[in-house]
C-alpha cells in the first residue's frame, strides 16, 4: 500500500521497498549461519565449530555495514555464540 502522492515520495517509497527486501535475504542469511554454528555445537565438533563461528563473524558483520541489524544485536549474537564455541573448546 502507497500513500505516497508527491514524485520524490513515491520514488523514496520504491527504494524503502527495494531496500526491505535486500534486508530481509541479508537477515536470512544471518539466522542461517547461526543455525550452523548452533549444529556445529551441538555436535561437539571443535574445528566445525571455529570455522563456521568465523564465517558467521564475517556474515553478521558485513550484515551491520549494510544497515540489516543493529551493530549491538550483532555483538550480542557474536558474543554469545562465541562462548558457547569456547565452552566445547574447553571441555
Amino acid at each position: 500500500m502507497n500513500l505516497a502522492e508527491h514524485k520524490s515520495a513515491l520514488k523514496r517509497a520504491k527504494q524503502n521497498e527495494a531496500e526491505k527486501i535486500r534486508n530481509i535475504g541479508r537477515k536470512t542469511r544471518v539466522k542461517n549461519i547461526v543455525k550452523d554454528v548452533r549444529a556445529a555445537i551441538a555436535s561437539k565438533s571443535k574445528d566445525q565449530a571455529n570455522e563456521t563461528l568465523r564465517k558467521a563473524q564475517v556474515i553478521i558483520q558485513k550484515s551491520v555495514s549494510n544497515g540489516a541489524i543493529h551493530k549491538k544485536k550483532a555483538s550480542r549474537k557474536l558474543s554469545r555464540l562465541t562462548r558457547q564455541v569456547n565452552k566445547i573448546s574447553k571441555s
